[in-house]
């Protein structure tokens, strides 16, 4: 991995991460490019290291008040103190966890079958022009009714199954949940927040996975400063990404995704055919 590699795939992945247009995607399409290798999965999984970094900077006193409030709630029901009713970030915090279970069954069920699916990129560039259509879809057909307190159980298993979908490359996670958030009639500050704060277990357990898929694949685990650089490119400019996805969804002008995406994935789809 050179410092060229290094600042490009750091960069992109901060931006892809959280932008509705997939990491996963756009990773696979720069590896292709730079003829990256096997060798080099740790390079990619300390870039998602990075984005985990970025989302904990950006929804730090949420993450800290999400702790500290389920904290007390598990001391609450283990000293069976009565709970007359949840606070809104022990709530958040449930449906954090609820939203998690079907993100985690669907990636253990089908994880052979998505990794096969960056064996081609024409599967990728028809998952770039699905995730466009999800994104102008959303847009013009979601609803904005609900705050964290009507905010039920159910929106968080389909907003998480969504979740555990994006795992196939070329779907965007932070696309597809926000999406799932808009249908179920979320609006958008608890939309965007409930999709960034549910990627934190699925992305630090998807690290840890990588990680020791790497080891036991006797693949590189090679600490340098390009390797270093990447790492802080990919939080720095995820926490930008963050907040300009922050901006852009309360413009409404998420669609404008969708026509990035149907361009990218036809060229991708294009690329592979002739």
């Amino acid at each position: 991995m050179n410092w060229i590699e290094a600042i490009v795939l750091g960069i992109f992945q901060g931006v892809a991460e959280f932008l509705p247009i997939s990491s996963s995607g756009h990773l696979a399409l720069l590896q292709r490019l730079f003829g990256i290798t096997k060798g080099n999965l740790f390079f990619t999984e300390m870039l998602h290291f990075g984005t985990l970094i970025s989302i904990i900077i950006v929804y730090f006193k949420d993450v800290k008040k999400i702790i500290l409030e389920f904290l007390v709630l598990m001391a609450d029901l283990i000293m069976r103190r009565k709970v007359d009713e949840l606070t809104d970030h022990q709530k958040l915090g449930l449906l954090i966890l609820s939203g998690s279970v079907p993100t985690a069954i669907i990636g253990i069920t089908f994880e052979d079958f998505f990794e096969s699916l960056y064996t081609s990129l024409i599967p990728i560039g028809i998952a770039f022009l699905f995730t466009g259509f999800l994104l102008w879809f959303a847009e013009k057909k979601g609803s904005e009714h609900k705050d964290i307190k009507k905010m039920s159980f159910l929106d968080s298993l389909i907003i998480g199954t969504f979740q555990g979908m994006a795992i196939i490359p070329g779907i965007s996670r932070s696309g597809s949940t926000i999406v799932a958030g808009l249908l179920r009639g979320l609006k958008k500050p608890l939309t965007t927040e409930y999709s960034f704060l549910l990627a934190l277990p699925a992305t630090f357990g998807a690290f840890l996975l990588g990680i020791i898929k790497v080891i036991k694949g006797g693949d590189g685990v090679i600490v340098n400063m390009p390797l270093l650089v990447g790492i802080s490119l990919s939080t720095i400019v995820g926490v930008v990404s963050i907040k300009a996805l922050i901006k852009i969804l309360n413009k409404n002008k998420l669609h404008y995704f969708s026509y990035y995406l149907w361009v990218v994935g036809t060229i991708t789809i294009i690329s592979q055919l002739i």
